[in-house]
């Protein structure tokens, strides 16, 4: 189910969801951190069963797919785990729009079109 929020109400989200965020970048900077090791550890996965580094990737994973879904529970739309950009759903001028917000913004400044992307932000 949709959730819908006020300009305030997205705002005041950003206190749980900014750690969130921070800890979602962390995870995915130690997951690239580790990709040039992964190579010979998969094909020894397939072979024996793994190794520490294998094993730390997996727990990353497992922690980011934790992370995304308590900002899916909250009910805002992740949109670039790369970067950290969120929607909230919201309304103006009785049509559905987001409210963008990209990690290390102050708060929420931008919004756009259901139909468009991040390029499209115009400023609230």
């Amino acid at each position: 189910m949709k959730r819908y929020f006020t300009l305030e109400e997205a705002n005041a989200a950003l206190g749980e969801i900014r750690p969130l965020v921070a800890y979602m970048l962390e995870l995915r900077q130690s997951i690239l951190d580790h990709q040039p090791e992964l190579e010979p550890v998969l094909q020894k996965v397939a072979g024996n069963g793994g190794g520490a580094i294998a094993t730390q990737v997996v727990r990353d994973f497992e922690r980011l797919q934790e992370v995304l879904r308590q900002i899916e529970q909250i009910g805002v739309e992740l949109k670039d785990v790369n970067t950290g950009l969120l929607d909230f759903r919201s309304y103006k001028d009785g049509r559905e729009i987001y409210l963008c917000w990209k990690y290390g913004e102050e708060a929420i400044g931008f919004w756009h079109e259901i139909d468009a992307g991040f390029a499209s932000r115009q400023p609230i």
